[in-house]
C-alpha cells in the first residue's frame, strides 16, 4: 500500500472506502445478470433514457432520421424558454398574429389575424393544444420569419449534439428536409427538463381554453399514468403517431420517445410498455452532489496540509436492479500534489469498473483554493520530498 506523504494507513484506507463508493451513469452490461430484453414495441424508432444518470435503458433505430411531425414544437418551445429566460421576451408581451400564421393547416388554438395574443397565451396554445398557428405566430415574432427561427432551432441542435436532426419549420409539418431521430428529439427534451423546469410545468396542463374554444391535450398518458407530467404528442400521415413522455417515480425520472406507431392509441400503449420495463428492472440512485467533499488528500509545499476533492456536476447511477453489488470503483491520484492549486483543479480521475472492466471516468477536482505555504514549509517540505 503506497501511501501519500502525511497519510496514514487509516486514512488512505478510508480514502478507498470512498472511492469505493464512487458511482457514476453506467451502461448496464446484461450479460449474466439475467436482465430480460426490452417489450417489443410497434414504433418506427423508440429511445427510453434515465434522465439524471444519461443511462440508456433500451432503444430501437435510435439514430435513423425520421419525420417527427409536431414532436418538433419540443424544440420551438425550448428557444422560446431560452428567449423568456434571457429577457429578450416577456409573457405578458403581445404578438401581433400574421396571416400566415393564422392561415397555418392542421392543429390551431384558433388565433384572428391581426390580432394580438400574449406570450403566455401562444405558449399554451402551442404546448397544450398542440397549435401550428401559435408556434408560427411565436418563431415570426423572436426571429421576424418562420425561415430565420428555422436558422436559431438548426444552431440549438447543433449546440446539442442533435447530429442527424434539421429543422425547416416551427411546428413539424412535412417537409423533405426536416427529419430528427429517436436519440435526438430526446436531447432537446431533457434539456427542457433540466434546464426550464417552471416552463415545462406547461406539458402537464390537460386542457386549455381561447377564444371560447376548449382543446384537450393529445398526450393521453396524462390521465392515464400519475407518474407522467408530459411532453408532447406529434402525428402527420408521414411521421404516423409520435409521442415523447416524461415520469417520475420514486426519484427516478425516465423520458421515452416512440415514433412512427399506427394510430394515437398505438403510441400510448407503446409508450406505457417502456416506462413499466423501466421501472421495473431499474433503479437510480443519486449519490453526490457537485461540489460534496468525497476524499481528502495530502498536498505538498502548501499553506494547508490537505485538500479536498469532489466532482463537478450531481452524481447519479443507474443499475439494474440488484446488480449493484457488481459495480466497483477507485480514484487515481498523482504521487504528489503539489502547491499552489486552484480551485476546479482536475488532480485525478474516478475510475468505475464492472466486472474488471473499465466502463466509466470521471475527473476528481479541487474544491478550494490551496495558496503556496511559507518559505520555511516549502523548504521543509522540499527537504523531506527527497528524503521519502
Amino acid at each position: 500500500m503506497n501511501l501519500i506523504p502525511g497519510q496514514t494507513v487509516y486514512q488512505k484506507l478510508l480514502q478507498s472506502l470512498v472511492a469505493a463508493l464512487l458511482l457514476m451513469p453506467l451502461l448496464v452490461h446484461a450479460a449474466g445478470n439475467n436482465l430480460p430484453s426490452p417489450p417489443n414495441i410497434a414504433a418506427s424508432g423508440y429511445y427510453v433514457m434515465d434522465i439524471h444518470s444519461g443511462q440508456v435503458l433500451a432503444s430501437k433505430n435510435p439514430s435513423q432520421r425520421l419525420e417527427p411531425a409536431s414532436l418538433t414544437k419540443i424544440m420551438t418551445a425550448y428557444i422560446v424558454f431560452q428567449e423568456l429566460a434571457a429577457g429578450n421576451i416577456k409573457p405578458q408581451d403581445e404578438v401581433l398574429v400574421s396571416k400566415k400564421a393564422w392561415k397555418m393547416p392542421g392543429s390551431r388554438m384558433f388565433i384572428e389575424v391581426d390580432k394580438r395574443v400574449s406570450i403566455d397565451a401562444l405558449m399554451k396554445g402551442m404546448i397544450i393544444q398542440s397549435g401550428n398557428d401559435a408556434s408560427v405566430a411565436l418563431a415570426e415574432h423572436i426571429a421576424g420569419s418562420e425561415e430565420s427561427f428555422a436558422l436559431m432551432m438548426n444552431e440549438q441542435a447543433a449546440r446539442l449534439g442533435m447530429v442527424n436532426t434539421h429543422f425547416t419549420n416551427a411546428t413539424g409539418l412535412p417537409d423533405g428536409d426536416h427529419y430528427t431521430t429517436p436519440e435526438d428529439i430526446l436531447k432537446v427534451a431533457a434539456a427542457s427538463i433540466k434546464e426550464f423546469p417552471e416552463y415545462y410545468k406547461l406539458y402537464s396542463v390537460k386542457e386549455y381554453t381561447f377564444n371560447n374554444i376548449r382543446q384537450h391535450n393529445r398526450n393521453n398518458l396524462l390521465w392515464r399514468d400519475k407518474s407522467v407530467d408530459g411532453m408532447k404528442t406529434g402525428h402527420t400521415e408521414a411521421a404516423g403517431y409520435c409521442l415523447v413522455a416524461s415520469a417520475e417515480r420514486d426519484n427516478m425520472r425516465l423520458i421515452t420517445v416512440v415514433m412512427g406507431t399506427e394510430s394515437s392509441e398505438a403510441r400510448v400503449r407503446e409508450t406505457k410498455k417502456l416506462l413499466e420495463y423501466g421501472y421495473r428492472y431499474f433503479e437510480t440512485h443519486r449519490l453526490y452532489g457537485a461540489g460534496q467533499k468525497l476524499l481528502s488528500s495530502a498536498i505538498w509545499k502548501g499553506k494547508q496540509d490537505q485538500i479536498e476533492l469532489g466532482l463537478a456536476n450531481d452524481l447519479y447511477v443507474t443499475v439494474q436492479r440488484g446488480q449493484y453489488s457488481k459495480l466497483a470503483a477507485s480514484t487515481e491520484l498523482p504521487p504528489r500534489l503539489i502547491a499552489p492549486i486552484s480551485k476546479n483543479e482536475s488532480l485525478g480521475k474516478a475510475v468505475i469498473k464492472f466486472n474488471d472492466e473499465i466502463i466509466a471516468e470521471r475527473p476528481l477536482l479541487a474544491l478550494h483554493d490551496v495558496p503556496e505555504g511559507s518559505f520555511i514549509k516549502r523548504i521543509t517540505d522540499s527537504v523531506m520530498m527527497m528524503l521519502e
